[in-house]
């Protein structure tokens, strides 16, 4: 497996599909982070608020995205994240995550970052910056 620290420009890091959206996923999610929007677990308030069906929280898809750089923990450490939400996650989607280096340099490493739905919709799109330890 290559590592962050020989990564080049334009290398990405293993994609990860993620098991499809499920409510228990988004109650788990609202417990442990506070957020009870009720759009996020009740079918009829996501209707009334004009969704087609329940969401999940745009922090969970961002959480998830973070596995991506777990396997590097030892490497260095994700120093920045910046985010824009681009579409929804509903129940039952199946999401991808990925990350291509765009910048290397011998102490950071600037990721862009997609989180996907399984018709390859962005419903995420950003960057990280990973600051490395070094050698």
């Amino acid at each position: 497996m290559s590592t962050i620290m020989k990564m080049t420009n334009g290398d990405s890091l293993p994609s990860i599909k993620l098991e499809p959206v499920t409510r228990e996923d988004l109650i788990a999610y609202a417990n442990a982070s506070g957020d009870h929007n009720p759009i996020h677990q009740d079918d009829q308030e996501a209707l009334n608020a004009g969704l087609p069906g329940i969401i999940a929280h745009g922090m969970w898809t961002m959480g998830n995205l973070t596995k991506l750089f777990t396997p590097y923990v030892e490497e260095g450490y994700m120093e920045e994240i910046q985010i824009r939400f681009r579409g929804m996650v509903f129940l039952g989607d199946v999401v991808t995550l990925e990350a291509q280096a765009d910048e290397v340099s011998h102490e950071t490493v600037r990721f862009s970052v997609r989180a996907s739905q399984q018709d390859d919709r962005s419903v995420l799109e950003g960057e990280v910056f990973m600051r490395l330890y070094g050698e």
